[in-house]
């Protein structure tokens, strides 16, 4: 696991990738919070979809007057508060920062600004293992690695090296006086096979298993995976999803998180014999991309909420609940830049073909929530037009 201080000494190494960007004043690493036996206290975090960076995405964030910078304030505009409030807030990083001209589809390359801009929305910890891991081969998973260690938000999921991950990985989050696994796998990467000697985790029951007994062996108090499968713009979880979360849980993951399918999919609490609840998300869909097929242009958070009593170990799921959110595209709306909207926008803000594609969306998506979802609601986020 990695100390404060290696962020630290990493930043001033590498701050010529980004001099324009502010350290986190806070770290999701380390924390000094002393509980008091048998004090209760809590924790929430904050998962968000596919962070994607398609071609047109990337050129909509030229800032103005030429040259080569990027600006994507106005993306994480509308949503940033909502990110920043979590204690420890999470995304999936579904591109590569290898650096040189960016890139899009099918191998994405993303300017380092969209980084930054992830880290400057509130995103704490970025999922890297993915279909698109590989996309620019060794360069594109050591430097995203480099690139995210140099402005001190932990990557899960990828590794220089296999010494790497078994010194990183699982990663364990410190916080508020929780010890929390994050664990992270994808299906595959696009058919691309992963660089030797470089690690990309994937789905592969025998080394979850070997990687969930290390977590429990650390004195966790849960274990939460993220998990990169199903099917493509499916509204539905299909029957391999459906059996690997159920071996998940039976060998002691605690929460699971999924995406991929670029749309949402259902969502769930189960609970066990022993009265234990575990939040399964099937799909958060894309929190933002340039995608227009049927209901690629929504997304959700989830937002889960754990409490334990004093240094006991064990944390339980106290509540949990998903707030809707909408890209609105420079396509449709004819501003300059992506905006991610939360679902409580005010209609006055969207012109008539953005009201439409967003009431599709999200007519799409309540309407599959409420006959599938179990034990987990809606929350809106109220509005701030900042």
């Amino acid at each position: 696991m990695k100390q404060l201080s290696f962020f630290a000494i990493l930043a001033l190494l590498l701050s010529s990738c980004n001099s324009n960007a502010a350290q986190h004043q806070d770290s999701v690493v380390s924390d000094t919070v002393k509980v008091q036996n048998n004090e209760p206290h809590e924790i929430t975090l904050l998962f968000a979809g596919d962070l994607m960076q398609h071609g047109v995405q990337f050129k909509a964030a030229l800032a103005a007057g030429g040259g080569t910078h990027y600006d994507y304030e106005e993306v994480f505009r509308y949503v940033k508060d909502e990110i920043s409030a979590a204690d420890v807030a999470i995304g999936n990083f579904e591109t590569t920062t290898a650096g040189g001209t960016p890139t899009t589809y099918p191998q994405f390359n993303a300017p380092d600004e969209y980084l930054y801009a992830c880290r400057d929305a509130g995103f704490d910890i970025l999922y890297t293992a993915n279909n698109h891991s590989c996309d620019k081969a060794s360069k594109g998973i050591t430097r995203t690695i480099q690139m995210c260690d140099s402005i001190g938000v932990p990557h899960i999921g990828t590794y220089v090296d296999q010494s790497e991950r078994d010194r990183e990985y699982p990663y364990i989050l410190e916080k508020n006086g929780f010890r929390i696994a994050l664990l992270c796998y994808t299906y595959g990467t696009n058919g691309i096979p992963v660089p030797k000697p470089h690690i990309v985790n994937q789905i592969d029951t025998v080394q979850i298993r070997k990687d969930i007994q290390k977590a429990k062996s650390q004195n966790v108090d849960c274990i939460i995976a993220g998990v990169h499968w199903g099917e493509e713009h499916a509204l539905q979880p299909n029957a391999g999803q459906k059996r690997l979360a159920d071996w998940m849980f039976k060998n002691g993951v605690d929460h699971i998180i999924g995406g991929h399918p670029h749309v949402v999919e259902p969502a769930e609490v189960r609970e066990d014999g022993d009265g234990n609840k575990h939040l399964l998300v099937y799909s958060l869909g894309n929190y933002v991309s340039n995608m227009s097929k049927p209901n690629n242009d929504g997304g959700m958070m989830v937002k889960m909420t754990l409490t334990k009593t004093g240094d006991e170990i064990g944390a339980t799921l106290k509540d949990c609940g998903y707030s809707l959110t909408w890209v609105s595209r420079p396509q449709v709306s004819g501003h300059k830049n992506y905006r991610i909207y939360p679902a409580s926008v005010p209609m006055s803000m969207l012109n008539a073909a953005e009201k439409s594609r967003f009431n599709t969306t999200l007519t799409t998506e309540r309407n599959l929530f409420e006959k599938y979802n179990k034990g987990i609601s809606e929350y809106e986020i109220t509005w701030k037009e900042r």
